[in-house]
């Protein structure tokens, strides 16, 4: 029998990282955690769970405690907050890094990929959360009761269009359309913020789709789109009425709750494939 590598996760925010941790215990697979200060859940890192924490700007102190940790494959998962300049602050290593790869002319995925980069020549693997639960991944199709009528479809289209052009500006991931009207898209903020705002700027009629989609430049390892009950609670305050979002592209946190939710509101998530008629 094959042990699995071990795995080493460098924790944001939100629920992931503690699905990923559960995953590992119930697989049995050895890890180790490095928990992002004013990211990640206090709460998750209980005596029993192997991790350190560290500021963002300590990667180079984060490389050698995953090497010392023996760690063979690394899980980058969970939303990362715009960090103060304490948390900045670099150490000798991360210095040197910011020098290399001169951050300041990178967006956002070009950062990561510079740090994927670095974290692979230290011998270590950069994995993506789908393979190592390929299950989180969305699946292409209308997964709850409602179904988006045509309106819905053609504002679904518009929200594939604008999505794809800022993405590949690497602007942000997702859409809200109304009724042909573009209410807003994703910037620093985050989904859950877009969503609150746009929902000021509705019309009278059919309410909102939010259209999340994977930015077609986007390594896969990284920082993908993801939906979960949160999103659902926040569509439904808002007055919104769907989601579509990346087939296979895409995350979704407790499906099975996140599909009952929808179908208590009369809301509908579709899976979709930029590239072909959605209908």
């Amino acid at each position: 029998m094959v042990t699995k590598r071990k795995l080493g996760i460098i924790a944001g925010g939100g629920i992931l990282p503690q699905i990923l941790i559960n995953h590992c215990i119930q697989t049995n697979r050895d890890y180790f955690v490095l928990a992002i200060e004013n990211n990640a859940d206090k709460a998750v890192f209980s005596p029993n769970i192997p991790h350190k924490w560290i500021r963002i700007g300590q990667a180079g102190t984060g490389f050698k405690t995953m090497a010392d940790e023996k760690v063979a494959e690394i899980v980058m998962i969970g939303t990362i907050h715009r960090p103060s300049f304490a948390d900045l602050v670099p150490d000798l290593r991360t210095t040197a890094f910011f020098a290399k790869i001169g951050f300041k002319s990178l967006g956002d995925d070009g950062i990561l990929r510079a740090l994927i980069t670095e974290i692979e020549s230290e011998n270590m693997r950069v994995v993506g959360i789908h393979e190592v639960m390929p299950e989180l991944l969305v699946k292409k199709g209308l997964l709850t009761k409602t179904k988006p009528d045509k309106q819905a479809l053609a504002d679904i289209e518009r929200g594939i269009e604008v999505a794809l052009t800022l993405g590949r500006l690497d602007v942000g991931q997702s859409v809200i359309v109304q009724q042909g009207l573009v209410l807003g898209a994703e910037g620093i903020e985050g989904t859950d913020k877009l969503i609150e705002r746009c929902g000021t700027y509705q019309r009278k009629g059919a309410g909102g789709i939010l259209v999340k989609l994977r930015k077609p430049q986007q390594d896969m390892r990284i920082d993908l789109p993801t939906i979960g009950t949160t999103t659902i609670e926040n569509l439904h305050k808002a007055g919104m009425r769907g989601i579509a979002v990346h087939a296979g592209n895409a995350l979704i946190v407790n499906e099975p709750e996140v599909i009952k939710l929808a179908d208590k509101y009369g809301m509908f998530i579709t899976g979709i494939t930029p590239t072909e008629d959605n209908k």
